[in-house]
């Protein structure tokens, strides 16, 4: 049982980013365990889908960003085609939002400036591993590491070039209310992109649970 809690039109902000913004600070301050995770789906060039958890790195009005090897199984599948989605699930506090959209890369600016935030060892593990290729053993996979380690011990690591954030451009985003005996709230953002890949403005609508 979801509980009575309900979600109407009128409990949200017109603009669903912002909307967004509120829900994952309310998961934070829930404690959720890693509010910001996230699971990303993609269709390769086979039109096979796949799904995988990743991290939530950034959000402005442009849309949501995250980070990976350009080069990985869901790099490949967004280069072959850049619909993706993204689900966020807070089930503790009875609460889903289904992000869909376009995936870009990021500016080369803002790959820097997130690599350049990021731990050393962590700036290290995007040297050290072909993200999504086969390797023969785990110690093979701490050697790499290892290798990659000494090198960069005593400098700075700069943002391998196959590496950075990318951008999902959001064209719907529905927030999901759980409820007593399945009748659950969704409400639905809606808009398309123009020619030019600038945004329609946001249609709202409810859906059947």
């Amino acid at each position: 049982d979801y509980g009575q809690e309900s979600l109407d039109e009128t409990h949200l902000q017109s603009d669903p980013i912002e909307q967004f913004k509120d829900w994952l600070r309310e998961a934070e301050a829930a404690e959720i365990y890693e509010p910001n995770a996230f699971v990303l789906g993609t269709v390769d060039e086979q039109n096979h889908p796949r799904t995988r958890t990743v991290l939530l790195k950034g959000l402005d009005e442009r849309g949501l960003f995250f980070a990976t090897n350009y080069l990985s199984r869901k790099g490949e599948a967004v280069a072959a085609n850049k619909n993706v989605s993204a689900t966020f699930g807070w089930y503790s506090m009875y609460r889903q939002v289904l992000v869909q959209g376009i995936a870009e890369k990021a500016a080369a600016k803002e790959s820097d400036e997130y690599h350049a935030s990021r731990p050393h060892d962590s700036q290290v593990a995007a040297w050290s591993s072909q993200q999504s290729q086969p390797i023969d053993t785990r110690t093979a996979l701490d050697a790499q590491y290892d290798q990659a380690l000494a090198k960069f011990e005593d400098s700075d690591v700069p943002r391998p070039d196959y590496w950075g954030m990318y951008c999902i451009i959001p064209t719907r985003i529905e927030f999901w209310k759980g409820r007593t005996n399945r009748m659950h709230d969704r409400i639905e953002f809606v808009r398309t992109l123009n020619a030019d890949g600038t945004p329609s403005s946001w249609k709202v609508q409810r859906l059947q649970p």
